[in-house]
């Protein structure tokens, strides 16, 4: 790893603070410009001893915006020092885990995995327009059907239709076969322009697509295409526990890539992060916000600065050893409990390289489903699969309760 170190408490702070030091002090400051101000201290707690030992209660106070794209240049210099611990979050993503060269790549924060997705769907179908003069009717998005519904609200915002390609039930994969159908179709039905989601751990099943798949075909078919990577769930697993993984920016197919710190990096809820090659965000440039210093390329504009801090937090203190060593462990119960489930010759899914183990429902009652938490593939109508995923919390012990019950039945 070139940039993801494992660093004390005692310097996380250091920098912590010393990147609030260059945020603007609105109790001190004498901006007058600014629609924003310190929280509001009559229902806040912004003061205290506690928070020489809480950097991120302390950034939440700070209130720092990091509005815009901090990897391509100006920002708003009243919030410099959110905006540097953010750019190193991007670079260490970027370049350490999704294998970026130097220089080429841009990103942000983004408020969770929904927000990355449709980005990716706006940047591709500017770029389509104005490299291409598409129209609408001219482009299609293309995702299997155990894709996240995300897929299906940028679609409706966007306007540009999309299509499910079928999966195999038990294996989860894209059908080739169908795929190319597909494609031929729609190609004869006037699309020319595609955008590809492609999954790095579904939501449901922790199944992982081949991109390579979706280019081969195509380009067999001379159609303009991007593709995406959605993983907010694998992101921070995947690539870890899987290094022969190709998807990643070393894969010139690959445009851009969708991950969540909410999810298995911990994060406060609200914190996604959505990555790209150099050259594509600024597609998505609104030219209009003026009064912004620097450029406004992201849906939401302005985004919590200590969303980014929380993360870089993260990061920094496990270091690329200390986070191998947790997502082992978890994968080590994970391979347990597959283990008690072929002794009891219960048929699930799960990819060996991820820590999501999904059930056929036939083997779990309902009841016991519930008891335990489990989550349906489907709340309406009759369910086929039940989704168990060892997160940080479920332990050993846990998971034996819900074995034993399971024994039960058989």
């Amino acid at each position: 790893m070139k940039y993801w170190k494992k660093y004390s408490k005692e310097k996380l702070i250091k920098r912590i603070d010393l990147a609030l030091e260059s945020t603007v002090d609105f109790q001190n400051s004498n901006y007058l410009g600014y629609p924003v101000s310190k929280l509001d201290e009559n229902v806040f707690n912004t003061s205290g001893a506690f928070l020489n030992d809480s950097p991120l209660l302390k950034s939440f106070i700070a209130n720092p915006n990091n509005i815009g794209c901090h990897t391509l240049g100006k920002s708003e210099e009243a919030f410099k020092g959110s905006q540097e611990l953010e750019v190193e979050v991007i670079k260490v993503l970027a370049i350490d885990i999704f294998r970026a060269e130097e220089e080429s790549y841009d990103g942000y924060i983004a408020t969770g995995g929904t927000e990355a997705n449709i980005q990716a769907l706006w940047i591709y179908r500017n770029k389509f327009k104005k490299d291409f003069n598409a129209t609408l009717d001219e482009m299609v998005i293309l995702s299997s059907e155990d894709t996240h519904y995300s897929v299906h609200k940028g679609s409706n915002l966007l306007s540009v239709d999309t299509v499910s390609i079928p999966i195999d039930f038990n294996s989860r994969e894209i059908i080739a076969e169908e795929l190319e159908l597909i494609v031929k179709k729609l190609i004869s039905e006037g699309k020319k322009y595609f955008m590809v989601i492609s999954n790095m751990a579904t939501t449901m099943f922790g199944s992982v697509d081949d991109p390579d798949l979706y280019a081969e075909i195509l380009t067999k078919y001379n159609v303009e295409f991007k593709i995406h990577i959605d993983c907010a769930f694998g992101g921070f697993i995947y690539p870890i526990s899987n290094r022969n993984s190709t998807v990643n920016f070393q894969n010139p197919n690959i445009s851009s890539i969708t991950i969540d710190a909410h999810k298995m990096l911990q994060a406060p809820y609200g914190t996604g992060i959505f990555l790209c090659r150099k050259g594509l965000i600024e597609n998505v440039l609104t030219k209009e916000a003026q009064y912004v210093d620097g450029m406004d390329l992201t849906i939401v504009g302005s985004r919590s600065g200590a969303n980014a801090i929380a993360v870089w937090m993260i990061l920094f203190s496990y270091g690329y050893y200390g986070w191998f060593e947790k997502i082992s462990k978890l994968l080590l119960r994970t391979e347990w409990f597959c283990t008690q489930l072929d002794e009891l010759n219960i048929e699930y899914f799960r990819n060996p390289f991820l820590n999501i183990v999904t059930l056929k429902s036939q083997y779990v009652p309902k009841h016991l489903a519930q008891k335990y938490g489990l989550v349906p593939d489907t709340h309406s109508g009759k369910n086929s699969w039940y989704k168990v995923i060892i997160m940080d919390h479920v332990e050993i012990d846990d998971l034996l309760k819900f074995v034993d019950e399971l024994k039960k039945l058989n």
